[in-house]
């Protein structure tokens, strides 16, 4: 974070400031360095931003942040007694987004060069975030979000991680609803605007992919002027997005096009894409007549596409090819539940986990799918492949559908069990996950006699963790995949398992 004393922060959000129990009147106060929503990460120094959520008030805990060494905080109102100076604002969330606006514009103002990278789309954001992150501190000292922060609290947080020696801020940035994306880059206009793939996810909220590809657009109208636009060129979409750019376009892709006649040259391409045992992707990465051999670390056909999209933001930071090739193939660990392998031993039964439960929407449950049935299949012998799947939200009239599809879908991927994981709690996730079921079921009933597949539904994850036990315990080599919202509760399981024994 620049350097700001708590009554500059007040100048910046137009809150006003109560001085801390004791302190010189109308003295500035300490120098602020960074700040939290949660009182836990409070360090000496750290600003804290009291924020009222659905379950937690954050000014419950102000009078905890001031003990830990936080100099002040943002509330919507004064807490009696705090031993912190206090910054009052009408709303937290648009201070918090007002003060990160405000500590982009002053490392802007500095000479040394600064560059935002904003990255959105419906799948694939997270990923790809971590891989650019890994590129960029190849050239210079580089803030991006852990985990999944790219909404009006997370990003804002993030860019309030900007100091002044920060050559680079990866912003992730993500949607529920038309303006959102809008809304973050007015915090954080990005030079340079990635659009990933647009989806069915959220489509219950937005209602058509139509909608969803305009949120996604917001990213490339939000640009600085002039700034450059890296876009999909196998996605119709995305593509269209370039007759708005304000600069320049910039194109990634596998070279599939779209059919429309229309040449989209892609900056660097993917050439002879093929994967090991352990669904590992290798191909050529091109860049005109120059070309390098990449081996991904990470798991996963798709994140083909996320790599490609990595590296050629890289590359127009400077970063060589070569360099590009040997982050990729040292990327091993990314954001968790992001299809991180490991193997599990419970209860004396062993298993290898794919765990990729962070979230889940049709193209991502697909993606899932693909790895788990690409696991293994040049080894010698039968590996046996179990796919535990939850439900997915916010799809609208059509997720029962689509959750049929999905159980299908496994199926025809010559999958040898599907576990689909309800809840005993909430009747509306239950009949999700049995609608992956039913699909799963139906699918199965034209399955050829010798390669039977098993079907389950259980409503909770220790029927899912029983399921799979008793599957692992007859066959050894199973390997699981765990796919399903943040509701289903997988992830839940996934570190269920990984404290009792996973190594990855």
């Amino acid at each position: 974070m620049m350097s700001m004393t708590p009554r500059q922060i007040a100048e910046a959000v137009g809150g006003r400031l109560v001085e801390a129990p004791g302190s010189e009147r109308g003295a500035d106060g300490p120098a602020v360095a960074g700040a939290v929503s949660d009182s836990r990460q409070v360090t000496p120094g750290t600003l804290f931003v009291a924020i009222r959520g659905e379950r937690v008030d954050g000014h419950d805990f102000v009078a905890r942040a001031a003990g830990a060494g936080a100099p002040a905080a943002i509330v919507e109102h004064e807490v009696p007694g705090a031993a912190l100076a206090q910054i009052v604002v009408d709303d937290s969330v648009r201070a918090l987004g007002d003060l990160a606006r405000h500590n982009l514009r002053l490392r802007r103002e500095q000479a040394d060069p600064f560059t935002i990278i904003g990255i959105t789309g419906s799948v694939g954001k997270t990923t790809t975030k971590d891989l650019l992150r890994a590129m960029l501190a190849e050239l210079g000292e580089t803030v991006a979000p852990v985990g999944s922060f790219n909404n009006e609290i997370g990003m804002p947080l993030t860019a309030l991680k900007v100091g002044a020696s920060t050559r680079f801020l990866v912003a992730e940035m993500g949607a529920n609803h038309v303006g959102e994306i809008a809304h973050l880059t007015t915090i954080a206009p990005p030079d340079v605007a990635v659009v990933l793939k647009v989806g069915v996810a959220h489509l219950g909220e937005f209602g058509s992919v139509e909608r969803i590809a305009q949120a996604k657009s917001e990213l490339v109208r939000g640009l600085v002027p002039h700034g450059v636009s890296v876009l999909n060129a196998d996605d119709a979409h995305v593509a269209a997005m370039a007759a708005i750019a304000p600069g320049d376009v910039v194109w990634f892709g596998r070279g599939a096009g779209l059919g429309d006649g229309v040449e989209r040259p892609t900056a660097l391409g993917a050439r002879d894409v093929h994967h090991d045992e352990l669904d590992h992707p290798s191909f050529t990465l091109t860049k005109g007549d120059r070309s390098v051999d990449v081996h991904l670390a990470i798991c996963g056909d798709h994140n083909v596409m996320n790599a490609l999209a990595a590296a050629t933001v890289a590359d127009l930071m400077g970063l060589p090819l070569e360099r590009i090739a040997a982050v990729l193939a040292d990327q091993r660990h990314i954001s968790p539940h992001r299809m991180a392998v490991g193997e599990v031993d419970r209860d004396g039964v062993r298993f290898t986990l794919i765990d990729d439960s962070f979230n889940a929407n049709p193209d991502s449950m697909r993606a899932g799918l693909d790895g788990l049935a690409a696991w293994g299949a040049s080894r010698a012998g039968h590996t046996v492949r179990v796919g535990v799947l939850g439900a997915m939200l916010e799809l609208g009239a059509d997720e029962h559908e689509l959750h049929r599809s999905i159980g299908a879908y496994a199926v025809s991927l010559g999958l040898d069990a599907v576990i689909a994981v309800g809840s005993a709690s909430d009747a509306a996730l239950d009949a999700l996950a049995g609608d992956i079921a039913a699909g799963a079921d139906r699918a199965a009933e034209g399955r050829d006699a010798s390669h039977p597949v098993s079907v389950k539904l259980v409503h909770d994850v220790d029927g899912a963790d029983r399921a799979v036990r008793a599957i692992a315990a007859a066959h050894p080599g199973t390997t699981v995949l765990l796919k399903g919202s943040h509701a289903s509760g997988l992830s839940a399981l996934a570190e269920r398992w990984g404290s009792e024994g996973a190594a990855a």
